[in-house]
């Protein structure tokens, strides 16, 4: 299945994403309505748990096979891959599980999503300085900003692989190299590009992204990925039954972790989840990573046109090419913003209402591959007829 097939066959469009015959989705940078197929493969599975074991009854090597296949896509190894759940508890693992000591710092970004945030932030209680990066404008993150901000007590950097307002995409192979030239860690929140743009852990030491969003997949189905280099150093920060050996269900006397990515899940794992993280790999795989990012990236540009040409405020209008993200957020000047998007809501088109610190508030676009151009004018039609 190509992109310009779904454009050019309705039936299959709506086939396929079913979502499209009842409403207008456009806000996959929030949470993602599932494609037929994702939907299927967890309905499958649970049919099967309704008579069976739940574990024993999955497929042989299935568990195996799907780090595999999630680390193909991530360029990882698959020892390197954990399913651990939502972005925030991925993250908090990295935060709480490494040996920081008094006198370290962490640089962030304080106006990057919460979740990548409040867990860094903690560790001040440990005597960690946790530092805030400063940029001339929201979300725009460039390498040369880090390197002004970072010195020899510096362990860790960590920073969103695309923000979620503005849409600017950060260069993380670049960073990467530079930080680790350096010794330095990145830690990236990945949950805005997986699925969207090549998202890839070549000089990535830690990466956490749930499913929910532009992978098309269940919310918390997401994973972990912590290189194999520094899992000796990242220790796991919750202990059951899965992650710490533990021959025929009996406690020992000392705590011994699996070997692998593996002991960062100390229970059982999320199967139903993981069966429509499955899903959306092989649906992401099918389609191609690098038709899907031409495609947000030509719908960004359709719309920060048709948007500015309506007299519309837009953050971040011009990008880059290798920082263009799928988001596209605007402002009507002198509109409520609250109601507009309660407007388009009611005609059926979903987008996202945020607030920027200034406590402006914006709406959202954050449309996927499969909306069509015909969907992008609806939105336009209908902030028209508000005026």
């Amino acid at each position: 299945m190509t992109i310009a097939e779904l454009h050019s066959n309705e039936e299959l469009r709506r086939h396929e994403f079913p979502v499209t015959a009842a409403k207008i989705h456009l806000g996959h940078a929030s949470v993602c309505p599932l494609p037929r197929r994702v939907a299927e493969a967890v309905q499958a599975r649970a049919l099967v748990a309704m008579v069976d074991d739940q574990e024993a009854s999955l497929p042989p090597q299935y568990l195996s096979d799907t780090r595999r296949i999630v680390a193909e896509a991530l360029h990882a190894q698959s020892d390197e891959i954990a399913f651990v759940g939502p972005t925030s508890v991925a993250l908090s693992y990295i935060a709480g599980g490494m040996p920081w000591k008094k006198g370290h710092n962490i640089l962030v970004y304080h106006d990057d999503y919460p979740s990548n945030v409040y867990p860094w932030m903690a560790l001040a209680d440990r005597g960690v300085e946790v530092r805030l990066l400063n940029v001339r404008e929201l979300g725009k993150i460039r390498l040369i900003d880090v390197q002004g901000q970072v010195d020899e007590n510096t362990r860790l950097v960590a920073l969103a692989s695309c923000h979620f307002v503005t849409g600017w995409r950060v260069n993380v192979d670049a960073l990467g190299k530079w930080l680790h030239s350096r010794g330095i860690l990145l830690s990236i929140d990945g949950i805005q590009t997986l699925g969207a743009f090549p998202t890839y852990v070549d000089h990535v030491d830690f990466l956490a992204a749930d499913a929910h969003k532009w992978l098309l997949g269940p919310c918390a189905a997401g994973v972990l990925y912590v290189r194999k280099e520094v899992q000796a150093r990242l220790q796991p920060i919750v202990h059951g039954w899965h992650n710490v050996r533990s021959p025929g269900f009996l406690t020992q006397d000392d705590l011994q972790f699996r070997g692998d990515a593996r002991k960062y899940e100390a229970g059982t794992q999320n199967l139903l989840g993981i069966a429509g993280l499955r899903a959306a790999f092989a649906l992401l795989e099918e389609v191609g990573i690098e038709s899907i990012a031409a495609e947000l990236s030509r719908k960004r540009a359709w719309l920060v046109a048709a948007l500015q040409e309506k007299g519309c405020e837009v953050l971040q209008p011009e990008m880059p090419p290798d920082n263009t993200g799928g988001i596209t957020t605007f402002a009507v000047p002198g509109s409520d913003m609250a109601a507009l998007h309660r407007t388009l809501s009611e005609a059926g088109i979903v987008t996202s209402l945020r607030t920027t610190r200034d406590g402006r508030q914006w709406i959202r676009l954050s449309p996927h591959y499969y909306n069509t151009d015909a969907e992008l004018h609806r939105v336009l039609e209908t902030l028209e007829g508000t005026r």
